[in-house]
């Protein structure tokens, strides 16, 4: 999850930062303004380069084979083989900026009379997730740079090794360009007041992290762009083709052990393929868990006022069968249960962010289905993302009216497919706006535009004035205007 904090760049002393982290700070933001000065001059060519180069420092096979080795065994969470896909998400980062204009003039509309110019937003702020020590950093780098910004890294303190290195990966890329160094920096002595201090010096903060950190950051007295939390739900209809939604939704909830907002949680499935779903996830390798082991889970992945347990999150299923006290053969992939209800009461119908979903079955018509869905979503989740597998396109169309989301996947694995793939035309992402029903400003892909600011030049045109009975229609009296 991501926000983004517009703020002043006024120095503000925080006292709970130590003698050693406001001297860090202050260091830290002097060498930012330098180099800011000295990206801020260069042409879309020696950006285009710039964000190449740290591209492919980073997402190249051996270099995040590393990183990603490198973060799991720091942190103790996620999968080191479908975590490796992500590197392709910064490919896909590099495609969608090296395709857009982010120097001088951007956009002209001659019948309009305007015209665009991008500017740097400046010093950029970025929290890192323990999740994405090395994803989130690459994918930020790439669009500041062709932004002509410069970012402060603040790493998760479980997983800062790999941040520190994707970091110095990155500096050492600009110097090989003859670039400052310091466009890029990461600090070190880094907790939660030093976080603060960040996002209340910096000209954007793009924050990844719980509920705490987003509203750290909408409460830093800036306007801020936010993400909310996910619970990903996928409508399975009677046209689906269910070995399609089965082997997506194991891909989605597979992905690095179910860590992301975007993984399948709930499937909300027609009564005439329940059955033949419920078989093909397990040809998938799901384990569907009798009563018993699912209140076994219950009882492992939240306490007793419905707190989601940490330990329980992204984790293999062996592990959290384990956990929960009992075991699954080892070829399954994840663990699937029966709901038995959706409401805050029922806490299988939340986010789970681990390898475990929820199977719900609808009966009857269509629109049953819409309000399985809205349920879920009142549970959790409004703003995320939603799914359908389905061939209806009025259902479809049903599910895009009624879905409280800013982002609906037709048949696609989810947490492949929201934040962007090459097979949509989603912008590339690792941050997902989610509008007012998460909380947030922006209902979008954060992508490129975000991290600009624009100039609007406007000249004159011929008059645009429609006559008042145009505008008013048949509520026009002109005896009232005389």
């Amino acid at each position: 999850m991501e926000v983004i904090t517009l703020a002043n760049t006024t120095v503000k002393k925080t006292k709970e930062l130590t003698a050693e982290q406001q001297q860090e700070l202050d260091l830290a933001f002097e060498r930012a303004q330098k180099a800011l000065k000295i990206i801020e001059s260069y042409d879309q060519k020696k950006v285009d380069r710039l964000a190449q180069a740290v591209a492919w420092a980073v997402s190249n096979k051996e270099t995040f084979t590393r990183l990603v080795d490198m973060g799991i065994e720091e942190s103790g969470l996620g999968d080191p083989v479908s975590r490796m896909g992500k590197r392709f998400k910064i490919r896909g980062i590099l495609r969608d900026a090296l395709r857009q204009k982010s120097v001088g003039i951007i956009e002209e509309n001659a019948e309009k009379g305007i015209v665009k110019y991008a500017k740097p937003v400046g010093i950029i702020g970025s929290i890192v997730p323990t999740t994405n020590p090395d994803l989130t950093p690459a994918g930020s780098a790439v669009y500041a740079l062709k932004a002509r910004d410069v970012v402060i890294f603040s790493p998760h303190p479980r997983s800062k090794k790999t941040t520190f290195e994707t970091v110095r990966i990155m500096r050492e890329a600009l110097e090989r360009e003859g670039a400052p160094a310091d466009i890029f920096q990461c600090l070190q002595n880094v907790n939660i007041p030093m976080t603060q201090a960040l996002m209340s010096r910096a000209d954007l903060v793009l924050a990844t992290g719980g509920p705490g950190m987003v509203q750290s950051a909408y409460s830093s007295g800036t306007p801020a762009y936010g993400v909310g939390a996910g619970n990903s739900t996928m409508v399975i209809d009677e046209t689906a083709d269910v070995q399609e939604a089965a082997r997506n939704s194991m891909l989605s909830k597979t992905s690095d052990f179910g860590s992301g907002c975007s993984a399948d949680g709930n499937l909300i499935i027609s009564e005439k393929v329940y059955d033949d779903m419920l078989a093909a996830l397990e040809n998938e390798g799901a384990y569907l868990a009798n009563e018993e082991e699912k209140a076994k889970l219950r009882a492992v992945m939240w306490d007793e006022e419905g707190h989601r347990l940490a330990d329980t999150v992204a984790i293999a299923p062996h592990q959290l069968a384990k956990a929960a006290g009992f075991e699954i053969p080892a070829d399954r992939k994840f663990i699937v249960v029966k709901g038995d209800g959706i409401g805050k009461e029922h806490l299988f119908s939340r986010e789970k962010l681990t390898t475990l979903m929820a199977v719900y079955k609808y009966e009857g018509e269509f629109e049953n289905a819409l309000d399985m869905m809205r349920a879920v979503y009142e549970v959790g989740g409004k703003g995320h993302s939603c799914g359908i597998y389905s061939f209806n396109d009025d259902h479809i169309h049903r599910l895009g009216l009624a879905a409280p989301v800013s982002r609906i996947m037709v048949r696609q694995p989810q947490s492949k497919a929201n934040a962007g793939a090459f097979n949509n035309g989603m912008p590339m992402t690792s941050s997902l706006g989610c509008g007012t029903w998460g909380g947030n400003i922006v209902s979008e892909n954060v992508n490129l535009k975000h991290y600009m600011n624009t100039t609007w030049v406007s000249r004159p045109i011929p008059e645009d004035k429609p006559s008042d009975a145009e505008l008013f229609g048949e509520f026009y009296d002109p005896e009232k205007e005389k």
